[in-house]
């Protein structure tokens, strides 16, 4: 899937299945049982020239519905990260729709890409402390000589000569 949500054919699967992106888990319903009737192969079954694109777009509707209609997957394929050729991954579903849970939590908007990181680091640490990784009001000296001792620089490889 590409960066606009394209699916493997790359078609997206809102305007395949004629729905917005805000679409309820009923319009999704309603929208494929009409789209699943209007191409099902058995309807094309006298015209063998239309049976071959009546199938490819059943496919491709069935397809669509199995993801939209799938919260974990939704998201996924919300957050342009789905790829409908690789196998179900059920660790990574479970992981986005924890994730997606816990930011709905969030009782407050970050205002800034420095408070978006902070909220992150909150809920990595579990402990409310921010680590400020990529914050620009964190500096060495904020935090802490301890800190600081415990990161080594290293060079970059060069080539080695003979």
């Amino acid at each position: 899937m590409d960066a606009d949500g394209a699916g493997s054919d790359g078609s997206c699967y809102y305007s395949l299945l004629g729905i917005r992106r805000n679409a309820s888990s009923s319009d999704i319903r309603t929208a494929y049982r009409k789209q699943a009737l209007k191409w099902h192969p058995d309807r094309w079954a006298k015209d063998p020239t239309a049976m071959g694109e009546a199938k490819r777009r059943f496919q491709r509707i069935q397809e669509a519905y199995s993801v939209l209609s799938d919260q974990g997957k939704r998201a996924i394929y919300d957050a342009g990260l789905y790829d409908p050729l690789e196998e179900d991954d059920q660790d990574f579903t479970d992981f986005m729709q924890e994730m997606l849970a816990m930011m709905d939590s969030v009782k407050t908007e970050p205002d800034s890409l420095e408070d978006l990181q902070k909220m992150l680091a909150d809920i990595v640490n579990g402990d409310g402390r921010a680590t400020g990784f990529g914050s620009a009001h964190h500096s060495d000296a904020s935090r802490g000589a301890s800190d600081a001792s415990k990161r080594t620089r290293v060079a970059p490889r060069t080539a080695m000569r003979r």
